[in-house]
């Protein structure tokens, strides 16, 4: 069983760039999707899909590169259930002057940093992507 899942996604997903593997499997949960909507929307990975075994659902992630480097840098988990960070509206931080991303959790589900600025909306700041 694994406490922070979120976390496990990111790990995954690291190790996976490192390794240059194409895809990775990740264990299927509802935030897990979103965020993985969110890495596709935002062109840092090329795919995901959610794959059926016998037992177990998946999430497929197809990671992209561009001329052989990955187009994902570098992944932070901020917000751990053992130290829940959350930020208004203005404090909502831009990464690395807005070539990454931050992905927060609000009241009206999870999304970019710069759409819950746009939309007036604080909530649990979950992780940096860049």
């Amino acid at each position: 069983m694994v406490t922070d899942s979120i976390a496990d996604m990111l790990t995954r997903i690291r190790n996976a760039i490192m390794a240059r593997h194409d895809d990775v499997s990740i264990p299927l949960a509802k935030p897990l999707v979103a965020i993985a909507k969110i890495l596709k929307d935002e062109g840092f990975i090329s795919d995901f899909s959610i794959v059926s075994d016998n037992k177990f659902r998946f999430i497929k992630v197809k990671l992209k590169y561009l001329d052989s480097h990955p187009a994902i840098t570098g992944l932070e988990r901020v917000s751990k259930p053992g130290l829940r960070i959350y930020v208004k509206r203005g404090e909502i931080p831009r990464v690395y002057g807005g070539l990454g991303i931050a992905i927060v959790s609000t009241s009206k589900g999870i999304m970019v940093g710069k759409d819950a600025w746009n939309q007036k909306l604080g909530g649990e700041l979950l992780c940096y992507v860049w």
